[in-house]
This record gives structure tokens, sequence and C-alpha cells, in this order.
């Protein structure tokens, strides 16, 4: 007996599917540097040492004086050679005056007179210590140093960026299909 059949294809369906990859690129320009840097300005100011050395003390002290002391102290030598003098003469004259008091007094007055003192000797250290005045000021000085702000002239380059955005197509490559045959 011969019985029917069915006899059923299907096909499936094929999606495809294409895709397109985005693109991105970035670039990222090298800054622009400018940058100065102004020298700082300085500024030296000195004042300069001074030495005092007063030797008057030292060199009148060694015999080196000048006019004006060398009088001014001869002047007073002989106002006291000259007081001696005239208080010598107005002893000897009160002495001369009381003769009758007894003694010699022209021999004893004649025996000072001959008499000389001793002179003594020593050591003189010219010139006398501590006659040198020295006084020395020193040197100043003054540094003043103004630092310049530094000159910042620096660009910035924004990064260049670029998308290209990717695709997706979708489409049927096979669209579903059913066949059905009868075999008898």
């Amino acid at each position: 007996m011969n019985i029917p059949k069915i006899r059923i294809e299907t096909t499936d369906a094929l999606i495809g599917i294409t895709t397109t990859k985005p693109v991105q690129t970035i670039v990222q320009p090298k800054a622009e540097l400018d940058l100065q840097q102004p020298k700082a300005k300085m500024t030296i100011e000195t004042t300069p040492s001074e030495l005092f050395i007063d030797a008057y003390e030292a060199r009148e002290s060694m015999g080196y004086q000048n006019a004006r002391s060398r009088i001014a102290e001869m002047a007073w030598q002989g106002r006291q050679d000259v007081l001696e003098g005239i208080a010598r003469r107005a002893q000897e004259g009160q002495q001369l005056m009381r003769i009758e008091d007894g003694g010699n007094p022209i021999a004893e007055q004649a025996k000072l007179r001959d008499w000389q003192p001793y002179t003594s000797l020593n050591i003189k250290f010219i010139p006398q210590p501590g006659s040198l005045k020295i006084h020395y000021e020193p040197a100043k000085v003054d540094i003043r140093i103004e630092p310049q702000k530094v000159i910042n002239n620096t660009k910035i380059n924004k990064p260049v960026h670029e998308y290209i955005p990717g695709k997706v197509n979708i489409g049927m490559v096979y669209y579903p299909s059913v066949r059905i045959d009868w075999l008898v």
C-alpha cells in the first residue's frame, strides 16, 4: 500500500551582519615653550675703609715737635726758670741782709752754685708705649638684589581628536522558507 508521505524542507534564515570599525585618532601637538628669565638687578654700594693714625704724641716723645708746641714748651720752661731764679735771688738777698746773724753767706752761696747734680742714665723707650693712636673703620658693603619674575609665554596646544564612528549593517542573506512536498 502506498502511504502518502509528506516531505518538509526548511531553510533557516541567515542574517548577515557587516561592521565597519570606528576610527579614532588623537594627536597631541607639543606645547610652544617660551620661558624668559630676566637677570636679577643687583646693586653694590661700598664705603671705603678708613685708617686713622695719630702719631702726634709718639713724635713728641721722640723729640719731634711742631713749632707751636715747641714754642709753648720753651715758654713754659723759661717762665719756670725765671720764677726759680727770682726765688733764688730773693733767698740769697735775704741771707746777705742778715749777714750780721753770723756765718759766711757768700761762701755758702758760692758752694751751692758750684755743685752740679748727677744726672741719671735711664733707658728710655721711644716712642713711648701707647703714644701711637690707631683707629680703623672697616669698609661697609651694601648688596641689594632684586629678583625678576619669570616671563612665561608658553602656549598649550589642545589635542586634535578625530572620531569616525563605526557602522553596523544588518541584512537578511537568506530568508527562511518552508517547502512541503507530497509524495504519493
